[in-house]
């Protein structure tokens, strides 16, 4: 690679990683310094305090949907990180999800957007089997938007159906109620196994005094409806009370001390090993301009342990990289979208990024063999779709394309997503997109997500609304549609932005590419917590 030009790419995801560092530390804050302070005046800690208290120092915080919410809710004053803290570590050395209410969001009031975290917290425990751990300190629904969380199938409700069941599959549930805990929330701590309170702080109740005077008349105070000696003492609904927010967390640390070990889906893992390749020259990799060619395998190499890729089937289907592999000790199978123009067996040159008939049926082969062998899949997407045109057609590409997507679909050993650069169209499913419940999902800086690129995007659109103003009669003129263009362009490519898909939790987030060996790592551990009960069979299409 040329300096000038690594140089050049790699000043530019260093921007961007600076960028994303700088937007964390703004969603860091929550609801904002004067809130903390506020918050913090009552005798609690912050949510992220609480939980960095609670965790393990000698394990990384794992981090899920810390985007979620980003520039969604702008009329109702926002609502950093959906109002709610979620991630994977460990206390007392039992790896664990915790979700932690964050109140200095409008109290730790429950926006749409905060149901469908909190569910995806629960559904990364059900999936892995994992302890989950809920520091609940909420004022409820948002009633400004209740019609969107209240009474759908994955609105509110939902979460304490996943209470009940994973209470029914032993996933150990353990609550701390350190603040509001009202209405139907109530539920979710009260469905837990163990249930903890805070003197003083930690409420619940089903109807707050200002409701029950309304409703029956009666005068009572929060303490007295639903306090701490109220619910320890008289009547049951929590186990044990505390005078303070460590002294609670330090009760829930000891609980999972003395939890038993739990069952292992038995991946394989040895001790791990740095990749030979500095992992530091991973920034001038990925190029400045994403339709320049690279080596994906040159990114690959930088996150592998000692650089080792077991390539399988390396000269036949070569825009899409089969490998085995190691990712600090876990053994693991790589489905890469391969973006350097490559030859095809028949000598063909075949596009980067680009699936074609034989790279699907060569990945659809792959994904069979490490399912049998019992090896995580790892999908690094950069990919702008299948091939198209006559030749792709005759060739059959909708069938090999169709096995890929029914091998992948179906597998029962974990699948992991990283989104390095393109996700456009199909590619983005065959590589197992979100649809195709990847355990976890990141995209890296400079992903992006859409049915198409913007500029393809942005010039069939602009086709359309032409079309249809001269169908009504209308001229326009090359100043009018030039204008249009920028703004349809303009629109399209906010919603490429990984942070609009982030905001949606399409992704579990957006990471530094120095930290992919950690998020794998932490994700695969998670999994072995889950042992394999279903059979693998990829259906009607198998050959």
């Amino acid at each position: 690679m040329v300096n000038l030009e690594y140089n050049k790419n790699e000043d530019n995801l260093k921007l961007l990683v600076s960028q994303l560092n700088q937007k964390l530390q703004k969603v860091f804050l929550g609801g904002g310094e004067s809130k903390i302070k506020q918050h913090k005046s009552k005798g609690k800690m912050t949510a992220r305090e609480r939980i960095d208290y609670l965790l393990d120092k000698d394990h990384p915080f794992i981090e899920i949907g810390a985007f979620a919410g980003e520039g969604m809710y702008e009329e109702e004053g926002g609502c950093p990180s959906g109002g709610v803290v979620t991630g994977l570590g460990k206390v007392s050395g039992k790896l664990c999800v915790v979700v932690a209410n964050d109140a200095t969001v409008k109290s730790g009031a429950w926006f749409p957007i905060t149901g469908k975290k909190n569910q995806r917290a629960q559904e990364i425990a059900l999936e892995n089997k994992l302890p989950i751990i809920y520091l609940v300190d909420s004022a409820g629904i948002y009633l400004p938007l209740q019609a969107d969380i209240f009474a759908d199938k994955e609105h509110f409700g939902r979460m304490f159906r996943n209470n009940a069941q994973m209470s029914a599959e032993g996933i150990v549930q353990v609550s701390a109620i350190m603040g509001s805990c009202v209405a139907g929330g109530a539920y979710l701590p009260i469905m837990s196994d163990e249930a903890l309170i805070v003197e003083g702080t930690g409420s619940i109740f089903l109807a707050g005094p200002y409701l029950v005077k309304a409703s029956i008349g009666e005068d009572v105070d929060a303490e007295t409806l639903g306090g701490a000696t109220t619910h320890c003492e008289i009547s049951g609904v929590t186990d044990n009370k505390y005078p303070d927010d460590p002294s609670c967390l330090d009760a829930i640390k000891r609980i999972f001390d003395k939890l038993g070990e739990p069952l292992q889906a038995g991946f394989n893992r040895v001790a791990p090993m740095p990749p030979q390749e500095a992992i530091e020259k991973i920034y001038g990799i990925i190029p400045a301009d994403r339709t320049k060619p690279y080596d994906m395998k040159e990114l690959l190499r930088r996150i592998v342990d000692n650089s080792e890729l077991d390539e399988y089937k390396e000269k036949y289907g070569q825009s899409l990289i089969c490998a085995r592999a190691r990712i600090d000790g876990w053994a693991v199978g790589i489905v890469a979208n391969q973006r350097k123009v490559v030859k095809s067996k028949k000598g063909e040159m075949q596009m980067g990024g680009v699936i074609y008939s034989d790279s699907a049926d060569k990945a659809a082969r792959f994904i069979m063999l490490c399912n049998q062998q019992k090896i995580p899949l790892i999908f690094f997407q950069d990919v702008s779709g299948f091939m198209v045109g006559s030749r792709s057609e005759q060739g059959g590409i909708i069938k090999d394309g169709a096995k890929m997507v029914s091998a992948m679909a179906n597998s029962v050993v974990p699948k992991f997503t990283v989104i390095v650069g393109n996700s456009y169209g199909a590619g983005n499913y065959a590589m197992c997109g979100k649809a195709y419940d990847p355990r976890l999902i990141f995209a890296l800086p400079t992903a992006q997500i859409a049915v198409m690129s913007g500029a393809s995007a942005a010039k069939t659109l602009l086709q359309i609304q032409v079309a249809a103003q001269k169908s009504k009669g209308e001229s326009i003129s090359p100043e009018q549609e030039q204008a249009l263009l920028e703004k349809i362009t303009q629109r399209y490519n906010a919603q490429l932005s990984p942070y609009y898909a982030a905001a949606r939790l399409w992704v579990d987030g957006i990471i530094d590419p120095a930290q992919l060996r950690t998020h794998i790592s932490v994700g695969i551990a998670a999994a072995n917590h889950a042992p394999i009960e279903k059979r693998y069979n990829v259906g009607v299409i198998q050959t």
